[in-house]
Formats: C-alpha cells, structure tokens, sequence
C-alpha cells in the first residue's frame, strides 16, 4: 500500500545508507590484484571500482573511477607507484593512497609521504586485514609499519645530534617531548593505538594526537627545504632532505 508507514521506514532507511568505499588495486602481479579483489568484494561498505598494472594505468583509471582509497605498489613498470602517487593527488586530493609493497627501503618510504600517500605497509601484512586498512585510512587515519616507525625515530635522534651546527639561518630540527618518543617507540614495537593507550594509562585519542605531532613536527622541518631555500650549506644532508617531508599524517598504526 503506497501510505504503509513501514514501506516508507524502510525506504527512509535505504536513503540512510551510507555510500560504499571506493577502491583501487594497483599492482602488476594479477594474482595478487585477484586476490585482493576477492577479498574485499566479500566485505560489506566496500566496491572495488577498478584494476591497474601499471602506475600510467592507475592516474587513467583513478581519473575515471574517482577511487576513495587506493592500494597501490611502488615499483611497476611504465610508470611507479611514487609517480603515480603524485599525480593521483593533484587530481583528487581527497583520495587516500596506501603504499603496500615488498620495499622496506627507507627511500621509498620518504618519496612516497612526499608524493602524497596516506600509508605504507609491507605486503606481508594479511589478507585479512586489508578491509581493516581500507576503513581506517578512508576514515582520516593513516598507517605505516612498525619497522619504518623505527627509521622515523632513527632520524629524530638524527636530527637531534646535527642541533647546534651553528648553521643560525637553517630551521632548528624538531625536538620530541619525552611522551611523543614512548609513543613512537611503541609503534616501532608493532602496537596499535588501543593497545599504546592501555601501556601508558592514556585514551586512544591521546595516542592519535602525539602521532599526528610527531608528523607535524617532520612536515614542519621539511617546508623549508620544499620551497626552494635549501642553500649550499645544506647540500651535505641529503638523507634530511628526502626524509623531512609529511603531507599526511602518516603513523597511527590501528
């Protein structure tokens, strides 16, 4: 009957639904873009809009798809993921780019958070858990692993011991607060936010915060040597300028 409340509920309550995540595979093994796809097509909130195999396929296919989130590897042929990474960012700002990749390298991790990307994991993580990652980064976290965690507090105490070069014009490096290097510690170690929290008596949200000053502090560190200032006095710090650029917030890990 066209006046039953209930049909109307109901339909209310389809209106409701809230849009599935849009996702892009990115890799050039088609065994594991097929098993990533059969993956997240059983979960639900979650479409899988679009394949690639290359990074020149992955720009065309995001500028058609306009992906939410995109899982994409770095070294492919044509075109990597880094370049790719780029381009997709000037062309939808908005979407969420998830390096997952074999590369533990400490240089592509740097060129990827400057290119844009909202996350690095190692493929290596389980299939399982990808869902998981997709939900997270889609909801404004950003993910890394524990390992490149570790390279992050390598740099820090880095950046600490060149302080005081006498280089007056250069931006002082950032400095951690004590809490903020217990809390980077501890991703280093492979926890999540929940389980951080519960070590030092602290909330989730607190967690979340001192990650997101850790990367501040970076991206901070990094702005003057993106603009163009670096001058000669620099050029001996190569590893500082490749490293010391955040667009995102990049390690809240869980």
């Amino acid at each position: 009957m066209a006046g039953d409340p209930g049909a109307t509920g109901g339909a209310q309550h389809a209106q409701r639904q809230p849009e599935p995540i849009r996702v892009l595979i990115v890799d050039d093994h088609a065994l594991f873009r097929r098993g990533l796809e059969m993956v997240l097509a059983e979960e639900p909130g979650i479409e899988v809009v679009g394949e690639a195999s290359d990074g020149a396929e992955a720009v065309e296919k995001a500028g058609q798809a306009l992906p939410d989130v995109v899982l994409m590897d770095i070294r492919m042929p044509r075109s990597s993921g880094i370049e790719a990474c780029r381009a997709m960012k000037e062309l939808s700002p908005s979407a969420k780019i998830v390096m997952l990749t074999i590369s533990d390298e400490e240089e592509d991790l740097f060129e990827a958070i400057r290119a844009g990307a909202s996350g690095y994991l190692l493929k290596d993580i389980p299939y399982d858990e990808v869902a998981d990652v997709v939900r997270a980064v889609h909801g404004g976290q950003s993910l890394i692993n524990p390992s490149m965690a570790a390279k992050l507090l390598a740099e820090f105490a880095s950046m600490a011991s060149r302080d005081g070069s006498g280089r007056a014009e250069q931006v002082p490096p950032p400095r951690l607060t004590e809490r903020e290097i217990e809390v980077l510690k501890l991703v280093a170690r492979g926890m999540n936010n929940r389980d951080i929290a519960k070590e030092l008596f602290i909330s989730e949200n607190t967690v979340k915060n001192h990650v997101r000053n850790i990367l501040e502090k970076l991206q901070k560190a990094a702005d003057p040597l993106q603009d163009g200032s670096r001058d000669d006095r620099c050029a001996g710090e190569p590893d500082r300028v490749r490293l010391i650029a955040t667009r995102e917030n990049l390690i809240e890990f869980g």
